[in-house]
């Protein structure tokens, strides 16, 4: 005798299935918005230089929890941390705390600088290697190296 197994229904497209069908993923994207809503409603109220060193990032067991980029700036906002709460209750969030994380933000990306020129040792060392290149494509590739490396006029004489 065979038990009826549910089988999952079966998918009437092909293709792959679109993220907002996942449901963690659409429970996620539904809290991180909720959340975004409710940093920007809580941060308006705050004075203008501390509204932008500061971040909401969580209500968690009637705490609303902050980020600052410093001591200092964690120091004001706890200051303010009457405000914050009268304002949450005023749109409906249950909080009965404030937690103020300092947390800098991440150093800005920097470009490695590309521009430094080839030395004349550098030249003399590709066109070495041109002369004993077979391949006439490759061996015009690193003779133009080398003009380059000998037009930037570069006279610091590192040996490579």
């Amino acid at each position: 005798m065979q038990r009826d197994v549910p089988r999952p229904p079966r998918r009437t497209g092909t293709g792959m299935k679109s993220i907002t069908e996942c449901g963690p993923v659409a429970a996620l994207a539904k809290k991180a918005s909720e959340l975004e809503a409710l940093d920007r409603a809580l941060r308006q109220t705050l004075p203008s230089p501390l509204r932008e060193q500061v971040r909401f990032a969580n209500l968690r067991n009637g705490r609303l929890v902050f980020l600052a980029s410093s001591p200092a700036w964690a120091s004001r906002l706890r200051l303010m941390q009457t405000q914050i709460l009268a304002t949450a209750h005023a749109i409906g969030v249950h909080a009965s705390f404030v937690t103020v994380k300092v947390a800098p933000p991440p150093p800005a990306h920097t470009e490695p600088d590309r521009s430094k020129p080839l030395s004349i040792t550098a030249a003399r060392h590709l066109k070495a290697a041109a002369a004993s290149i077979t391949d006439p494509e490759l061996q015009k590739l690193f003779l133009e190296l080398a003009a380059a490396a000998g037009a930037s006029g570069s006279s610091s004489d590192d040996s490579a």
